[in-house]
């Protein structure tokens, strides 16, 4: 009997044909990628070829993405293998790091690569699963880097949600790593049925529930009932809605579609719905499982103490757990997530609220996916989902082994049209592109690991290199004129009385909570506007909301010049108000010449801006920028600058995955480092040496902090709040304030500011994508927590206890790393650990 047999053997059910293919050719020595929908079972394989290489006495490393995929396919390896041959790396824990099977993050292992050591002694196989996250604009170079440097004769499996250029990908592995075999597969085991749920308030039946597709003469085609419900839709009172949250957890529990995952695409939205639910009286459990949830919950939580478990509202959300309901997402600490998804695994809770993170890798398999809105917000406009996002998100629609079908649910919107959804939900997937590009950690490994032929070679060998298409001329047009705009605006902010981005910075601090100057998606018939700056610069009264187009809103307007218009939602720009609201006469008569002298007269009386809701509406702001009569107008163009800077990044990005200029962009990251003398030709210097060790998105700007002294003579409180900056990224595009706890802290900082500017002067020289700026937001936090304060004594600013941890985390992880490259450092920077890794930062589970 092979060894393949005897795998087949083990198994209580039949493998599927894509499965066997797979193993099959690992079997005969060849590397594979395995393309298949979420759920399909790719992880089967991975597990045939653990099989295979223990058989051959060869050790297996199991690669992911993020930490708590990794913990869940370690408890996974330890419950099939026993604790003794199955290890851990995720660079908080290091458990059992030599044994035959370990899994790690994808990071991890590209470290080992390039650090030469012994940690891949009898490795025989690789499998890097949820390969096509390397689209990730901040990650996914890693998962090429692997492919690229691992040692020749490790074979790899790939694992893959269904991409369209599959054979584009498998090629490139191929051509990179030997013989490969590519096994795709597009069927789902527990086929999906797409739904579309509209609430009627006119009809007989108030909700119904509908296939979104019907098959008409052997063809897949949109349902026409839908189509001619709505192509009901008259006059300004819409007879059809969304259904509410309770209403349609109500119908999928009448309708036995239960257990469900609601995609929300908001956290603060996954948690208002969880909690409406259960205030709602919403229960969905019974005694028996009540007692198990509580169970569970207190044995996933013991390690915390009570004052931390009463700042994390563990009343309410065990409340909510205990109805069958909760919401998961990224703020939460990992204790909470870890909860809600055992449970849900399990089959305990009934109705999870979660944002789109889960989709990837956790095993949450559920009856019913919902998806309240197939828009997603982007930080200018609503745009559409892709068929391919559909495709991942509902892969977790149906459970094998217990569904016979699943369900993807679609809530109807009045700002979708239905014909959108169903070019979304047709069964489709979206390309993989390549985010890779040369970075100043791995130029030093490249030096220290290869000769300057080898080091060009590998890098045209790159997947982005393999994908170019030479689009170069349209590619640098379109930067160039958004740098023209950039340079346009720049000019427009600019202030004589004082830097307008510290004013902006404390304009957006003095919001209330929840504020947005974005108006144009609430404006409505009668509000009179001032439009500061943009093509649209004036005073108009909103006649009425027209159809959306593109994704976003448009409106007839009546301007003060008396031209009646309209202007769509980016005319309405960043610091534009809402003045007043006028009672316009009814129905609207926009070429009614009268009716329009008429409204113009009272649009005129309109007091000016000064005395408008704008002066109410903000405070007054301490700043030299505020006495400005042009404050307006810079702020506006800061904004705007803001987000062009943002598209400029896109498209530089997006030309450099393109493969354009990858060694050219090398050659001037050599050139860089040679000036600041981390390179000696094609040596590294002894900063150089220390560069290898920092893997951080700001690498070199952290190594040079680190050789100007800035970190010397810092207390270790200190030492975390200035190694915070690094880390911490805002989630809005204003720059934090730079408060700080200590003079000292305040003094380094204006140092860092300072060493980044230059910094980033030089990159623009050489052509080079800026560093982003550190970001002071973490500071006062980490500093707090460090110096020993409770965790609800912290001031965090409303951050999540979810993020405070996560961003902890990566600071621990962070220092560590300066603890390894930076001897003068040691002491502090243990301190620093010691600090800051504990309480709710140290409970983090397995992993």
């Amino acid at each position: 009997m092979t060894p393949l047999d005897e795998f087949w053997g083990q198994l209580p059910f039949r493998a599927d044909d894509f499965q066997v293919e797979a193993a099959e050719a690992v079997s005969e020595g060849h590397s594979v990628v395995v393309t298949a929908p979420t759920g399909a079972g790719k992880t089967l394989v991975a597990e045939a070829a653990i099989h295979l290489a223990l058989s051959r006495g060869e050790r297996s490393f199991y690669t992911t993405p993020i930490k708590a995929l990794s913990n869940q396919k370690f408890s996974d390896f330890v419950a099939g293998y026993g604790p003794e041959r199955v290890g851990l790396l995720t660079g908080d824990n290091v458990i059992n790091g030599d044994a035959e099977i370990v899994v790690m993050t994808t990071e991890v292992l590209r470290n080992m690569i390039y650090a030469e050591g012994t940690r891949l002694d009898k490795v025989g196989l690789v499998i890097l699963d949820e390969v096509h996250y390397l689209q990730d604009r901040t990650r996914g170079a890693v998962w090429e880097e692997v492919i690229i440097h691992a040692p020749q004769d490790l074979q790899l499996v790939c694992l893959s949600a269904t991409v369209s250029n599959n054979q584009e990908f498998a090629a490139w592995v191929g051509e990179r790593r030997g013989p490969t075999r590519l096994i795709a597969t597009d069927h789902r085991p527990v086929p999906l049925e797409s739904m579309y749920m509209i609430r009627d308030r006119m009809g007989a039946q108030t909700l119904h529930l509908l296939p979104t597709f019907v098959e008409r003469e052997g063809k897949r085609r949109p349902n026409p009932r839908i189509e001619h419900m709505l192509g009901l839709e008259r006059g300004r009172r819409r007879r059809f809605k969304s259904p509410n949250r309770i209403e349609t957890v109500e119908r999928l529990a009448e309708e036995g579609m239960l257990p469900a995952i609601f995609f929300i695409f908001s956290r603060a939205g996954c948690d208002a719905a969880a909690h409406r639910l259960v205030d709602a009286g919403v229960r969905l459990t019974d005694a028996t499982q009540r007692a198990s949830i509580r169970e569970i919950a207190e044995t996933r939580t013991a390690h915390l103490g009570d004052q931390d478990l009463a700042v994390l509202g563990y009343e309410r959300w065990i409340a909510g757990l205990e109805a069958g309901v909760a919401p998961h997402h990224a703020g939460l600490v990992p204790a909470f997530k870890e909860t809600v998804e055992e449970l849900f695994e399990a089959g305990l809770l009934k109705v999870v609220f979660a944002t789109e993170t889960l989709a990837l890798g956790i095993n949450m398999p559920a009856r019913t996916v919902v998806l309240e809105s197939l828009s997603k917000f982007n930080g200018e406009t609503h745009e559409l989902m892709r068929p391919g996002d559909y495709t991942q998100l509902t892969g977790r629609a149906g459970r094998r082994g217990i569904d016979v079908e699943g369900y993807g649910v679609v809530l109807h919107s009045p700002f979708v049209r239905f014909g959108s959804v169903t070019e979304v939900a047709s069964i489709g997937s979206h390309p993989l592109r390549s985010s890779f590009r040369p970075t100043y950690n791995m130029t030093a490994n490249l030096v220290a690991n290869y000769s300057q032929e080898q080091a060009e070679e590998l890098l045209e060998a790159s997947f982005a290199a393999f994908q170019r298409e030479g689009d170069k001329h349209a590619a640098d047009t379109t930067i160039e004129a958004l740098e023209h705009s950039l340079e346009k605006e720049e000019s427009a902010a600019h202030c004589e009385r004082g830097p307008v981005e510290e004013y902006m910075a404390l304009v957006e601090s003095a919001q209330p909570e929840g504020h947005n100057d974005r108006i144009s998606s609430i404006l409505g018939a009668g509000q009179v506007v001032d439009v500061p700056g943009g093509a649209r610069d004036g005073r108009y009264v909103i006649l009425k909301r027209l159809a959306r187009k593109d994704g976003g809103a448009r409106y007839l307007v009546l301007a003060t010049s008396g031209r009646v218009s309209t202007i769509g939602y980016r005319d309405v720009v960043d610091g534009s108000t809402i003045v007043t609201e006028l009672e316009i006469p009814l129905p609207v008569r926009p070429k009614d010449r009268r009716y329009v002298q008429d409204l113009l007269r009272m649009l005129r009386r309109v007091p000016p801006r000064e005395s408008s809701k704008e002066i109410r509406k903000h405070p007054i702001i301490d700043h030299p920028v505020a006495g400005c009569p042009d404050a307006a107008r810079h702020l506006a163009a800061a904004r705007r600058a803001v987000r062009i800077r943002r598209k400029l990044e896109q498209h530089r990005s997006a030309r450099r995955s393109s493969g354009h200029g990858l060694v050219e962009e090398f050659d001037g990251i050599r050139r860089l480092l040679e000036d600041l003398g981390y390179l000696e030709g094609w040596q590294l210097a002894e900063r150089g040496q220390r560069l290898r060790g920092i893997y951080n998105e700001s690498d070199l700007l952290l190594t040079e902090s680190l050789e100007q002294g800035l970190f010397h003579g810092l207390e270790p409180a200190e030492v975390a709040a200035l190694t915070s900056v690094f880390v911490y990224e805002p989630r809005t595009d204003t720059a934090s304030l730079a408060e700080w706890p200590t003079a000292a802290l305040a003094e380094r900082w204006e140092e860092l500011d300072l060493l980044w500017k230059d910094l980033v002067d030089r990159e623009r020289a050489l052509r080079l994508a800026p560093t982003r700026r550190p970001d002071p937001g973490f500071g006062i936090p980490a500093y707090e927590w460090a110096s020993g304060a409770d965790f609800d004594d912290l001031t965090s600013k409303g951050m999540a206890p979810g993020d405070f941890v996560r961003v902890s985390r990566q600071l621990v992880d962070l220092i560590r790393q300066l603890r390894d490259s930076a001897p003068g450092l040691r002491e502090e920077a243990v301190a620093a650990l010691r600090a800051i890794d504990r309480g709710v930062v140290a409970a983090q589970g397995v992993g």
